[in-house]
């Protein structure tokens, strides 16, 4: 090169992000034993099943059965969010698998920190990314609807939906949730309430005792318990598939 000359510096341009990545799944809900670490394993099964990539942030650091069920087969961090530093870590570790779809499990305890531990500018950056889905054992349970309306205010622009859990029966134990106002406002942000069917407890025993990736159960079980499992992750792949876009 002659002496005026110089070398252009190269700059790598970021992956572009997919419709279907980018995306962060928020799985919550004010009690424990409602469903939760179900529902989040069901998200991971329906995300890996369509082929997309998925990251786990486990966040019930005392009993972490997703991130034991899935830790070998996705990326899959533990982070208690305790402490503030909690979520930053949080948003800088989905930032890091920005073409990834991240499906976070917070524990019961975690939604009192969502209101109070939060900052206005972590809500901002994660917010419009966002997805909570909220689980719920009982219709009678009004704290957990009051801690929904506190989510649908710290998050402005989130996608909130109800998940009703089939396994504490049908439609109409929901009923007292049915005629509350906080629905409404759920659907009036494109919020959907959907139920999650029930899962045979000899089925779902198996798949918590041996931590067996849904995938895995489908082939490690016994051919009747494989038949129960077939058809309930058909009828789950019907409530992700109409949120997990």
């Amino acid at each position: 090169m002659g002496p005026g000359d110089f070398e252009t510096p190269t700059v790598e341009e970021p992956e572009p992000i997919s419709e279907q990545t980018g995306r962060i799944y928020w799985i919550g809900g004010t009690k424990d034993c409602v469903g939760k670490s179900m529902l989040t394993v069901s998200t991971i099964d329906c995300v890996l099943e369509r082929g997309d990539k998925a990251l786990l942030v486990e966040c019930d650091t005392s009993n972490p059965d997703g991130w034991r069920t899935y830790k070998e087969l996705v990326p899959a961090k533990l982070i208690a969010l305790d402490e503030a530093d909690d979520w930053i870590d949080v948003v800088n570790t989905c930032d890091t698998h920005r073409n990834s779809l991240v499906v976070v499990n917070s524990a019961a305890r975690k939604n009192v920190s969502v209101r109070t531990t939060v900052r206005p500018s972590t809500t901002a950056s994660m917010s419009s990314a966002l997805n909570s889905w909220r689980s719920g054992a009982s219709s009678g349970n009004v704290t957990a609807w009051s801690s929904l309306r506190d989510c649908l205010e710290a998050l402005p622009k989130a996608d909130v939906h109800v998940v009703q859990n089939g396994y504490f029966g049908d439609k109409r134990k929901f009923e007292i949730y049915s005629g509350f106002e906080i629905r409404e406002a759920v659907k009036s942000r494109g919020g959907k309430s959907v139920t999650f069917p029930d899962l045979a407890d000899r089925v779902a025993d198996d798949i918590y005792a041996k931590r067996l990736a849904l995938s895995a159960a489908a082939q490690a079980l016994p051919i009747g318990d494989r038949s129960e499992l077939a058809r309930w992750r058909g009828e789950v792949r019907n409530v992700p598939g109409e949120v997990v876009a």
